[in-house]
């Protein structure tokens, strides 16, 4: 098959809407493979934090970019664009449609869209790096809100590493951390985008189920387990949401039901966030989660 007509596909939308589910059913449709984009399954052991499907509910559809990074690894999305578009070359070599799904935008576009990273400066991010360490990364998300309250708003003001990165480029090209963002333009030319569209009482209600399961499921002691491993100490893992709340009740700084609840509160923040991002790109198409012919839509927009 012309790899042209191959398609690639984009399963997005906020956390706990259903998009996983979705990417398993497509994929199982269209004899595809998933390829992971969700930042935080790439990072090997933390399963129960991060809603990692299990091999059974895998169902036998073959998963990629799961379980890359140890826990002490920094995430770094351009390192991610060049493991995705590896990956999804290969699938499409092979005549399998990649289904991407996660809700990390800026990860999708990096591995979707027509992107260049800008460049790095080490003095620059040297400074800002010891500001974040002396003054919180809530003083730094302070100032990007200040000079850029679009990227302020779609990365948490927890995510240090993030907005340090932000801070940077604004810094190093004097315009706005958005401004360096591409246009919405694909990168592989048949790639469909779609959106899973939840009404927010309902989100939050699968939000508070999906905690209270984390919980039962050992989530706790899945966290005690990683923090030999060095998850304290990683940039980025450490800050996850729930792994940072447990993090602190491990600490003794929180109970564990204040640790509890803290995830549940976060954690509808950032879908709020992600469904924020995933809006303003116009060629996600929105089906709603609950329809009962979910699959079948989805397909037909595919044009399977």
């Amino acid at each position: 098959m012309n790899p042209a007509t191959v398609p690639v596909i984009a399963v997005v939308g906020p956390t706990a809407s259903g998009k996983s589910d979705l990417g398993v059913a497509i994929a199982e449709a269209l004899r595809g493979e998933v390829v992971n984009a969700d930042s935080m399954q790439l990072y090997q052991g933390m399963d129960v934090g991060t809603a990692k499907l299990t091999v059974a509910e895998r169902r036998g559809v073959r998963h990629h970019l799961l379980d890359v990074w140890p826990v002490t690894r920094a995430a770094n999305v351009a390192e991610y664009q060049t493991l995705a578009r590896v990956e999804t070359d290969r699938l499409i070599a092979r005549d399998r449609p990649p289904v991407f799904v996660g809700g990390s935008g800026l990860y999708l576009r990096g591995a979707l869209d027509e992107f260049e990273f800008p460049g790095t400066d080490g003095l620059i991010r040297e400074r800002l790096e010891a500001e974040l360490a002396e003054a919180g990364p809530f003083a730094l998300h302070q100032r990007l809100k200040d000079q850029d309250p679009q990227a302020a708003e779609t990365i948490l003001p927890s995510n240090g590493r993030r907005i340090v990165r932000a801070l940077e480029v604004i810094e190093l090209t004097g315009g706005r951390f958005t401004a360096t963002l591409p246009e919405h333009t694909d990168h592989y030319p048949r790639t469909v985008h779609l959106g899973l569209d939840i009404d927010r009482p309902a989100l939050d209600e699968r939000i508070t189920v999906r905690v209270d399961r984390m919980w039962e499921a050992g989530f706790v002691q899945e966290v005690r387990d990683l923090e030999p491993q060095g998850l304290r100490d990683g940039l980025t893992a450490s800050r996850a949401l729930g792994y940072a709340q447990v993090l602190r009740f491990l600490a003794g700084e929180w109970t564990e039901e204040q640790a509890k609840e803290e995830t549940v509160r976060a954690t509808k923040r950032f879908a709020r966030r992600q469904d924020s991002w995933f809006r303003r790109d116009p060629r996600v198409t929105w089906l709603r989660y609950d329809r009962s012919d979910l699959l079948e839509a989805a397909l037909d927009r595919i044009g399977a």
